[in-house]
């Protein structure tokens, strides 16, 4: 689908298998900006992304052809409500494209995703530190959850805990 900003027409698509490399790259970027170590693969993107139970959906955004931003969401459910949400896990937009609406028209083109999809919330993360991004997200009208905290396990952390779980009908 093509969208326009003020300064800016590009279109965006669903990404695929094919895109992977791309992706790849996004994510890397993304990392090196956020000052984080990426893990994920080929592979792993793959499997997760594009394989028998895809865990996330992906759009790409292209300007005159060439890459110019990612997104990775996916849905999620709150009791609360009873309805699902979406929930934006990156959104990244070329340094070359940044401050041309993009982000903006990304986070527009995720609402009517929500709004297509009944979702009662849509929701994502940002670093305290990233202040361009915080001002894209309260200039649109987003509100911060400062009154709530992210607690999160990983690897290895994981595995002890679920080890922790004692069963009793003899099943592993």
């Amino acid at each position: 689908m093509k969208i326009a900003t003020k300064d800016l027409e590009f279109e965006v698509r669903p990404g695929t298998a094919d895109d992977i490399p791309l992706f790849l790259a996004f994510i890397r970027s993304m990392a090196e900006f956020e000052k984080l170590e990426v893990s994920a693969t080929e592979e792993l993107l793959k499997e997760s992304l594009f394989g028998d139970n895809p865990a996330a959906q992906t759009l790409l955004a292209f300007v005159d052809g060439k890459p110019a931003a990612y997104v990775v969401y996916f849905f999620t459910f709150s009791t609360m409500v009873g309805k699902r949400g979406l929930w934006l896990e990156d959104v990244f937009v070329e340094e070359e494209f940044r401050g041309k609406g993009l982000g903006r028209a990304l986070m527009a083109c995720l609402a009517d995703i929500a709004v297509k999809n009944k979702c009662a919330r849509f929701e994502w993360v940002v670093l305290d530190w990233n202040k361009p991004a915080i001002n894209l997200y309260e200039g649109l009208g987003a509100t911060a959850m400062n009154d709530w905290n992210i607690y999160r396990f990983d690897g290895e952390e994981i595995a002890e805990l679920a080890r922790q779980m004692v069963r009793v009908d003899g099943d592993r």
